[in-house]
């Protein structure tokens, strides 16, 4: 009985991934150490603000941008159930109180306000972070993408990270959107 229960839970955990990454186009990825290294360092560009992952996975990046920021509020969002449970469960056991995570789509926050937007997105999800940067164009928000470049735009600095893939790491701000 106990294994039916168990086979029954993993089969529920991965259907739920499954779904949220034909939602999304992209599964709940964690990011490398050397692109989490990487991101960290490039947001020190980033005015004095919020910080929004639009799509925090497991939490790697978002738990690591906490450490880092311990006095700015920081939030994530993510579609996928079992990481947004797995983010929550973290964000309480270790008492992250400045991080608030979402379970619901960022194309529905306002993000204008931020002073940073990570992101590890699909291309259409990158389609949305464009149109909903370009609703403020005279935001100084920052956006660092992982992997996925904004469509049609020239990203102020690309970097390349020493990893298996050499992941690209794009920084953007709003007014150097160009459509």
């Amino acid at each position: 009985m106990i294994e039916l229960l168990l086979l029954t839970i993993a089969c529920v955990c991965l259907l739920s991934i499954l779904w949220s990454t034909l939602a999304t186009g992209i599964s709940p990825m964690p990011s490398s150490k050397k692109a989490c290294r990487a991101i960290l360092i490039a947001s020190e560009q980033a005015d004095h603000g919020s910080i929004i992952d639009l799509g925090c996975g497991w939490g790697t990046l978002l738990f690591a941008l906490v450490q880092k920021y311990p006095g700015r509020p920081i939030i994530g969002y993510e579609l996928s159930w079992l990481p947004y449970l797995y983010c929550q469960s973290y964000k309480r056991i270790f008492r992250m109180h400045q991080l608030t995570i979402y379970r619901q789509n960022f194309s529905a926050a306002t993000l204008s306000t931020a002073a940073l937007l990570i992101c590890y997105l699909s291309p259409q999800g990158m389609r949305e972070v464009q149109q909903k940067m370009a609703e403020d164009p005279s935001s100084k928000t920052l956006l660092i993408s992982s992997t996925f470049a904004l469509p049609d735009t020239l990203p102020l600095h690309t970097t390349r990270v020493d990893d298996l893939y050499r992941t690209p790491i794009y920084t953007y701000t709003c007014h150097s959107l160009r459509q």
